[in-house]
């Protein structure tokens, strides 16, 4: 008898633990507009683009999507695959060469600051996503240019999530962030 009931307990711990996985996370990216191969020079002067600096609702690994007004929800189980104050600074630098011509635009871990000849400063005040509808992308910027030349900016894009998964909210955020260096790139321009 107390066999019997040692086994059934046994069975019976072995038969929750196989139900009790950890679920499934998936991660994303942003993606550059132009590939860099595609970019025909037209802008010669070193950029530098960062820091660039991220509201801290979602300053975390896991994508935050805006459920009502006032709440919001944090997906253990969607994931970005790095920092994105880390990948923001590059994903802009990329756009941006790409709306200037050029390809001496890095991010500014990626280039001395001293190098450049164009400073952009990039505030992003809002980030915000809302699954099978749009993000939106607001912010600030300033570009530093030679001298004491500066010209500052502000943009607030919306872009339509054009899907039901969380790729097409990642989707969205690379075309709204690739919208916000076209804008910056007009700056960068008039300072020339």
């Amino acid at each position: 008898m107390r066999r019997t009931s040692a086994l059934v307990i046994i069975a019976a711990v072995l038969s929750c633990s196989a139900c009790s996985r950890s679920p499934r996370v998936s991660f994303y990216t942003l993606t550059p507009a132009t590939p860099a191969s595609a970019v025909q020079q037209t802008f010669s002067s070193a950029v530098a683009v960062g820091p660039v600096t991220i509201p801290e609702l979602v300053n975390r690994p896991q994508l935050v999507v805006r459920l009502a007004p006032n709440r919001v929800a944090v997906l253990e189980s969607h994931r970005w695959a790095e920092p994105l104050k880390n990948e923001m600074p590059r994903l802009l630098a990329k756009d941006l060469g790409g709306a200037l011509g050029s390809s001496r635009v890095f991010a500014y871990d990626q280039v001395s600051g001293a190098a450049a000849q164009y400073r952009v400063l990039v505030d992003i005040v809002r980030l915000e996503a809302v699954p099978g509808d749009s993000v939106t992308v607001e912010a600030s910027w300033v570009v530093r240019g030679p001298g004491a030349a500066r010209r500052e900016g502000r943009g607030e894009i919306r872009e339509k999530v054009t899907g039901s998964d969380y790729d097409a909210v990642a989707d969205a955020f690379s075309r709204a962030l690739s919208a916000l260096s076209a804008q910056v790139a007009k700056s960068v321009v008039d300072l020339r």
